[in-house]
């Protein structure tokens, strides 16, 4: 059973990691998937890949927005499902004492205000279908301190989950849902990027995991495909936890 059959789903951040995995994903159920990416080569062959399209756009850029959905919708005449997944977490954001403005402004940009621009542009598409998901790429930073600091970047996800359940309870009885995700460290580029450089700060994220280990991309994107669902039907403005118990956990077993 394809639990996404027909419908159209747009995902930012499409061309790696989680957004990638979750664009197969959707295909697999039956969506026609918008790949959205501002990497217009990788964007273009995860398109062909999964039989969909792809749109660039800056997910920061207001006009980008409005666009991208604009180009769906015409596309498609429907837009049902959006997975604002679009991050970043640089190194130089990082504890509080030494993070500067700079930094701290970009990842709130492309974190927390890309969402925010997101959900403004595409929910009047799903108040006229009378029905709709979204679902925010959150952290479960967002419940929890981090072991290894990322200021903005815990505080940009803070939002995201506070933003993604005032709009999951606003919009409730216009047959829309809305919720945050929240995965545990996966193992995408961005991670394996921090592994490289600096492995001791990477080794501190995966003691505190019950299960001992990351998430693959497939695991968090199962999880959207479930929140994207009719599985999911009477599931709205929730913090999805998807960390392999991190947030349960005071502390973890030790290795046999």
């Amino acid at each position: 059973m394809k639990r996404l059959q027909d419908r159209v789903a747009i995902i930012t951040g499409a061309a790696s990691g989680i957004g990638y995995a979750t664009a197969k994903r959707f295909a697999e159920e039956g969506a026609k998937v918008v790949v959205v990416d501002l990497n217009e080569e990788v964007g273009n062959k995860v398109a062909a890949e999964i039989g969909g399209s792809f749109i660039k756009a800056n997910v920061t850029n207001e006009e980008d927005v409005q666009r991208m959905y604009k180009v769906a919708f015409d596309q498609y005449g429907r837009i049902d499902i959006a997975f604002n997944n679009a991050g970043i977490s640089p190194p130089d954001d990082d504890s509080i004492l030494t993070t500067g403005i700079d930094a701290w402004r970009r990842v709130q940009e492309v974190n927390l205000t890309s969402v925010y621009l997101c959900c403004k542009y595409v929910l009047p598409y799903m108040q006229k279908a009378g029905k709709g998901s979204i679902i925010n790429t959150a952290s479960f930073v967002a419940t929890m301190g981090a072991a290894t600091s990322q200021i903005s970047y815990t505080a940009s996800k803070g939002g995201v989950l506070a933003m993604s359940r005032e709009l999951g309870v606003q919009f409730a009885r216009e047959g829309i849902r809305v919720n945050a995700l929240s995965p545990g460290p996966v193992n995408t580029p961005l991670l394996r990027e921090l592994f490289a450089k600096d492995p001791e700060r990477a080794a501190r994220r995966l003691v505190h995991i019950p299960f001992g280990r990351f998430a693959e991309p497939n695991e968090i994107a199962a999880a959207v495909a479930f929140l994207a669902s009719d599985d999911s039907s009477f599931i709205t403005a929730a913090n999805f936890l998807v960390d392999g118990g991190i947030s349960g956990a005071y502390v973890t077993p030790l290795s046999e």
